[in-house]
Parts: C-alpha cells; structure tokens; sequence
C-alpha cells in the first residue's frame, strides 16, 4: 500500500485525508470549459497570424529557413534562421529593437551545447534558431512590428555581408 500523501482523519481509505475541495474542483472544471470553447478558432486566428509573420519574413529575406514550414506543426510558434547569423546574435538584435524570442527551444533554454533537435534536422546546430510564439493577445500590429525589426535585422546583415 502506498504511503498516504497528506496524514490525518483517514480519508480516501488512509491514502489521502481532508476535505475534496468542491469548489476548487468546480473551478477548475470550469475554467476547462472555457478554455475549450472557441479553441478551434483560436488556434486558426494565431496560425494565421503566424502565417502572415513567415510571409512577411520571407518577402524581407527570401533566404530565410523556416523550420518545420511543410509539416503539420503547433499554429503558435514559428522557428527560423537566417543563413549567417547567429541565433544569439539575432536575439539580441531583436531585444534591442523591444521584440522578444527565444534563441532556440524552450526544451534546451539555458543549455550551451548545441541543439540536437537542429542537427536531426540536417541544419547547422552551431548557428541555432530563433523562437517567436505567439498567444491569444498577439495582435495584427505585434506581427508588422515583428516583420518591421525583421527587416531591419536581415538588411544589417546584407551589409556586412557584403562589406566583409
């Protein structure tokens, strides 16, 4: 028999003691409920807003990698490299301008060595990735603004490309 989780008056056959907490539970049944209904609509609003990010994106540097483009994959995050520039060096581009992501995946956040996700990928892992996820309160305007320092970024990059 397991230990019981909380000692006491010998609930739940002495495995657990105290009181359900109804109205916990019906909260937390509740709020299930909520965040089920219009889920489907959800999800396609943000896949379109991450859509029209990618294709901003892409019109700004054509040599763009997307990872995971062709497949089917979460509606709320879009990674991408840009041939050239580090996925930090990138991210701390972006943090100057007051657009955040993530070098990376949140999986390997505060890891240094590379990403084995990437090198399965046939990518090079040294270079990394960026992360831009979205959520329910990201606007058509967060995208523009996204695209606008993207653009930026990718023509600084053009530069010293051609300057070195």
């Amino acid at each position: 028999m397991p230990a019981p989780l909380v000692r006491g008056g010998g609930h739940e056959k002495g495995h657990r003691s105290g009181t359900e907490n109804i109205p916990g539970i019906m909260g937390f049944g509740a709020a299930a409920a909520f965040a089920v209904d219009g889920l489907v609509e959800r999800n396609a609003r943000i896949a379109a807003l991450r859509d029209r990010l990618e294709s901003g994106m892409r019109k700004a540097a054509p040599d763009i990698v997307i990872l995971g483009e062709n497949v089917e994959r979460v509606s709320n995050t879009c990674a991408f490299a840009l041939p050239g520039l580090k996925a930090e060096t990138g991210q701390i581009a972006f943090d100057i301008e007051g657009v955040a992501l993530s070098a990376g995946s949140a999986c390997s956040s505060g890891k240094v060595a590379e990403s084995h996700v990437l090198k399965a990928m046939g990518r090079d892992a040294r270079l990394g990735a960026l992360r831009i996820s979205l959520g329910w309160s990201t606007t058509q305007g967060d995208i523009e603004r996204a695209v606008e320092v993207f653009a930026k970024i990718a023509g600084r990059r053009k530069l010293s490309q051609a300057a070195a």
